[in-house]
């Protein structure tokens, strides 16, 4: 079968000996993250996820992504011309939708190399049965996923966490925090060693459990109407004493990882109360930026979506009977935690009905490598402990797919690395997986099929920009609507005008 170590290997493989060296860190003063989507074949028409056992597979990379950046708001582009989110995960799973746009035209031409058979449906399609998709990511990702529980050893308990620790939060995000100011710069380093966790989860009530001090969880309600202060958290009456936790031989927690992602704008936001109290958790978040504010999500509020609507994104589902789920998240060693991934990922969206037929809340294999990324910031900081030089997050993010044309791509501020000012919004300025990029792609795949060989969708139908495009995806865009008015409600949006380009 497959572990997750060898899933973690095959992935730092590809990147040490298929990808140049052109979009890498400098070892000795910068870092990165990386993501990949692995394929697994079966040798039988048997699908089976467990990790032991004597099924053969083959496994093989298909799309990569590195990268820790995100644009503000006001870098966004209404030309589609430029990526906004370069987090290794979303160039990894954006690099996978340009694979699977080729794997449908192999398709569409009649190729037996495709991953896509005939469906039941005129114009549709469906994954080969014997082939599901591995997700590999070499850090936690940034959002509620990274909110995880720091514990203290019991005969370590009067030594005093450091800053240094405290500082190996979500990678991704950190790298576009804004600066803290001296204040909350000392409350944040502020760190008390009598907090112990009882537990850290979603109700489907609306309420959340945040990690709090003194002993004790706090049940956190979603105050809306007639709240006072609707940017906070408002903790009710009762609270779980979690005494019982500490003196059974546990490591006490003594404070929580953070995220530099932002509470979605309008909804919940964070206690920051120094310590454990820092976070609430189960909430959208958008990724910071540096003085200017994202329209990015999270990567956890990302991969929350793509469990339930797929990975293939609106465009592509016009061809699908059903959507590319990936049947696995790996992730590489780092700070982890199971149940924060399981409620960011699993937990919030699994209660969701009224679905299309297809769409599901899938209950994805979570599961961690004990091997670590080279140019993880965890891995260059042990690299340079003596080194007085600032560690720094790498600005270049690079994609690569498994497709014959161009399959590699390295991008910095959202354009083709060495893109100069002049250059910017031609056609050499452009990420292969940007917005019109792709649209131009998935334009070409629709005008090489014959009219009578089309999906209803898109059959005689008088569509010209992005925007109409992904409209007129009815089932992705209805499981879209269900989703977010029952689990996402705060997701941020673009708006209608940075879609309608041709």
């Amino acid at each position: 079968m497959w572990s997750a170590d060898e899933i973690a290997e095959l992935c730092y493989l590809h990147y040490r000996t298929g990808l140049p060296k052109q979009g890498k860190p400098d070892p000795n003063r910068e870092w990165t993250t990386l993501a990949a989507v692995v394929k697994v074949e079966f040798a039988t028409q048997r699908v089976v996820l467990a990790s032991p056992g004597n099924l053969q597979v083959r496994k093989e990379v298909v799309a990569m992504g590195t990268g820790t950046k995100c644009i503000g708001q006001n870098k966004m582009r209404k030309t589609g011309d430029i990526l906004n989110d370069s987090h290794a995960e979303i160039v990894a799973k954006r690099s996978f939708q340009r694979y699977l746009l080729h794997q449908m035209w192999l398709a569409a031409s009649h190729q037996q190399c495709s991953i896509f058979i005939p469906g039941t449906e005129t114009g549709k399609w469906k994954v080969k049965p014997n082939t599901i998709f591995v997700f590999f990511s070499s850090h936690t990702p940034c959002g509620d996923a990274s909110i995880i529980p720091i514990s203290e050893p019991e005969n370590q308990l009067s030594k005093p966490v450091t800053g240094d620790i405290v500082a190996g939060q979500s990678a991704e995000c950190r790298s576009n925090c804004d600066r803290l100011g001296p204040e909350e710069k000392r409350k944040s380093e502020k760190m008390e060693s009598n907090h112990v966790i009882k537990r850290m989860k979603t109700n489907n009530d609306g309420s959340f459990f945040v990690i709090t001090e003194d002993l004790a969880v706090q049940q956190v309600s979603v105050k809306r109407e007639g709240s006072t202060n609707p940017n906070s958290c408002e903790c009710s009456s009762e609270m779980q004493t979690a005494n019982e936790e500490t003196g059974l031989g546990r490591p006490k927690v003594v404070d929580v990882y953070r995220t530099g992602a932002k509470c979605v704008p309008g909804e919940l936001g964070d206690a920051q109360i120094p310590g454990l109290g820092y976070h609430c958790v189960g909430l959208l978040r958008v990724k910071p930026g540096r003085g200017d504010r994202t329209c990015s999500m999270s990567c956890s509020d990302k991969l929350a979506r793509w469990n339930v609507l797929g990975c293939q994104g609106a465009l592509l589902m016009h061809f699908l009977q059903y959507p590319v789920y990936l049947s696995a998240i790996i992730v590489g060693q780092c700070p982890y935690s199971q149940e924060a991934m399981r409620r960011a990922i699993i937990e919030r969206c699994q209660h969701i009905s009224f679905l299309p037929d297809g769409f599901f809340a899938q209950e994805v294999k979570l599961l961690q490598s004990n091997l670590r990324f080279e140019h993880s910031r965890q891995a260059i900081q042990e690299v340079q402990t003596n080194s007085k030089m600032k560690l720094v997050p790498c600005s270049a993010a690079i994609s690569w797919s498994a497709v014959p044309e161009q399959p590699l791509d390295v991008t910095s501020d959202g354009f083709r690395q060495g893109t100069t000012k002049k250059g910017i919004g031609s056609p050499q300025s452009r990420s292969k997986i940007c917005k019109v990029e792709l649209f131009h792609t998935f334009r070409k795949l629709v005008t090489s099929i014959s009219q009578e060989d089309l999906p209803d969708t898109l059959r005689m139908k008088t569509l010209e920009t992005y925007w109409d495009y992904k409209e007129a995806a009815l089932n992705y865009q209805e499981a879209w609507k269900m989703l977010r008015s029952q689990a996402l409600l705060g997701w941020v949006k673009n708006a209608k005008e940075y879609l309608h380009f041709t």
